[in-house]
């Protein structure tokens, strides 16, 4: 394996998808590490730390989203979920335990390709910053300074839609299911309060967005949540 090359970790108990992807993986310039069960994926991704996890939900031994925990016990590394169940409640599950996105089976190669190279520059653009500065676009978020700009006009926010958009804002791309922006900016109390969600991310369109009705920056996935966009 050549070490200059990110290092992927397979967790799928089917071959066929396994033999599917490796070639289209390692052509892509990864470096391929196959797991077929939750527990040997959990010791091959602490035997060698992966830059990211493909990781399938209906394993033989545990289910994804128990081992999604347990890597988010000590990892830090991406999870890209590919799995046949393609229900809300199992993309909220996934994303709620850690995960980093979702792909519902059956799925394109250059979709999967286009999914990972997007995830692996969220991690590089999150890694260590002297300033915590968020730009996507013309949109400038200061965390610091809690300032919010669009190109040169300061855009006003409550503290409340500045906590909601800092917390999507902590990572760009990635979605935050309805709960889990609820358990955050209005505590645990208030996780079944969707409409409190619903107003302030109008209210934040209604400032950030050029056409409120077509987001550019705050967009929403279906069903799940919400996400701002990595660019």
């Amino acid at each position: 394996m050549n070490a200059s090359r990110p290092v992927v970790l397979l967790i799928e108990d089917d071959p066929r998808i396994r033999r599917f992807l490796q070639p289209a993986l390692e052509a892509e310039g990864y470096d391929l590490v196959e797991a077929e069960t939750g527990q040997a994926g959990l010791v091959a991704a602490s035997g060698r730390p992966p830059d990211l996890v493909l990781l399938d939900l209906g394993l033989p031994d545990m289910d994804g989203i128990e081992v999604t925990k347990r890597l988010r016990e000590w990892s830090h590394a991406p999870i890209l979920i590919i799995s046949a169940r393609g229900q809300e409640k199992d993309k909220v599950a996934a994303l709620d335990a850690g995960a980093d996105d979702y792909l519902t089976k059956p799925f394109g190669v250059p979709e999967l390709l286009a999914r990972l190279r997007a995830t692996l520059r969220r991690k590089a653009a999150a890694g260590p910053s002297e300033e915590p500065v968020v730009k996507v676009g013309e949109l400038t978020i200061d965390l610091a300074a809690r300032r919010v700009t669009i190109g040169v006009r300061e855009i006003h926010l409550t503290p409340t839609e500045f906590k909601l958009l800092a917390l999507l804002a902590s990572r760009p791309g990635r979605v935050f299911t309805h709960t889990l922006l609820l358990r955050e900016v209005w505590g645990p109390l208030r996780e079944d309060e969707s409409h409190y969600l619903r107003v302030h991310m109008a209210n934040l369109r209604q400032k950030i967005e050029r056409e409120p009705a077509r987001p550019r920056y705050l967009l929403t996935e279906q069903g799940v949540g919400y996400r701002l966009a990595a660019e």
